[in-house]
């Protein structure tokens, strides 16, 4: 095993293994890494452009029975601050979105124990009756595992019946680390991993456009990261040939403030700047097959972001009108429509907004002022 062969492989869209990925991550110069994943970048987006996207993350309930030991977000059955949303916050939200440019909502909650099937498809349909052109990237393969199980109903039922009621896309949400020895460890009531494999696979042949996420810098081990990343490439070459599978692969880093992985388990975030942008270029690298690697300007800061753009992400995914969860657990930064073009500029890119499809949109000829002090 050498660089200038793997280098070369990969550079010919060759699908490397868990062990070569390793060998990469551990012995490539970050500069030759960053160069390798950047010319991947230019061959799957030529546009050259750096795209981004404004929505915004609304929660369904804060009730969860998941107890996953990173998350600050969720409330038991029964706790003082649970809540389920209801329309009238949904209606005020909504048109607050769409009034700074935004057209999506990323609606997801927790494994609420009285909520199944009917409470979404309802929830879905009314919201697209009052709303007919907003988009609802929805749920999360762990949600759909926790709505069949209660249920009593297959992937594909739900998934359709979710579906015709109005989900557009699938987010790759709980995904973590696609292990289950990880899984175990901090987010044992969520599914396993192959149910969440197979609730994207399934989703696909549905046509149904999701993505994919890893949490990263806990608990797991750098084969581990490689594992999934390999089970993600599985699944989108396993696709039907008309399905656009997964969009985009968005790796975050694991955020610890107050966490119990952290207060129980004194497992705490020490993932530098370059191995999040060497994780980004593995990433480009690993997954020939998937198209858009975002940078998590949300939890790893601007600059950090910026020079993923140079190390293979072309997307600096949403500003983000609202998020709940990720930052209960200590992620501080946040970017305005303004902002998020300038950082853009900053690195030497021009700035395209685009949909959940990864389709162009024009800006909104008042969004500047709205957002310039969010």
């Amino acid at each position: 095993m050498n660089l200038p062969d793997l280098y070369e492989r990969a550079l010919n869209f060759q699908f490397l293994n868990i062990e070569e990925g390793v060998y990469l991550f551990e012995q490539a110069p970050l500069t030759e890494l960053m160069y390798v994943a950047n010319e991947l970048r230019k061959k799957q987006v030529p546009h050259g452009k750096v795209t981004w996207q404004i929505d915004r993350n609304v929660n369904t309930t804060n009730v969860c029975i998941a107890n996953c030991k990173f998350c600050n977000f969720y409330r038991v059955p029964g706790h003082a601050d649970a809540y389920i949303t209801d329309i009238d916050t949904y209606k005020r939200k909504i048109e607050e979105t769409f009034r700074w440019g935004g057209d999506q909502l990323l609606l997801q909650g927790g494994h609420h124990p009285d909520l199944g099937l009917s409470f979404y498809t309802t929830l879905f349909r009314q919201l697209k009756e009052l709303y007919p052109n907003l988009k609802l990237h929805t749920l999360g393969p762990p949600e759909v595992a926790h709505i069949c199980k209660k249920e009593k109903m297959s992937h594909h039922d739900v998934l359709t019946a979710l579906q015709e009621a109005g989900m557009d896309s699938l987010p790759g949400a709980g995904a973590e680390i696609l292990i289950d020895r990880v899984r175990r460890l901090i987010s044992k009531g969520k599914c396993g991993a192959q149910e969440w494999l197979d609730i994207m696979h399934e989703a696909h042949k549905l046509h149904i456009t999701t993505s994919a996420t890893m949490m990263f810098g806990h608990v797991e081990t750098l084969q581990e990261r490689m594992e999934h990343l390999i089970r993600i490439r599985d699944v989108q070459a396993r696709k039907p040939a008309s399905a656009k599978g997964f969009l985009a692969f968005i790796p975050w880093t694991f955020q610890d403030v107050d966490t119990l992985l952290t207060r129980i388990r004194g497992v705490h975030n020490l993932t530098t700047p370059e191995e999040y942008i060497r994780m980004i270029a593995i990433s480009r690298i690993m997954l020939p097959n998937v198209k858009n690697i975002q940078a998590s300007w949300l939890t790893v800061g601007k600059q950090t972001a910026q020079l993923c753009l140079h190390a293979g992400a072309n997307d600096f995914g949403s500003i983000m009108l609202e998020e709940n969860v990720v930052s209960a657990a200590g992620a501080p930064h946040r970017f305005t429509a303004r902002g998020i073009q300038a950082a853009i500029r900053e690195a030497g890119f021009e700035p395209q907004l685009r949909n959940q499809q990864y389709e162009w949109r024009q800006i909104p000829s008042n969004i500047e002022e709205q957002l310039i002090n969010y």
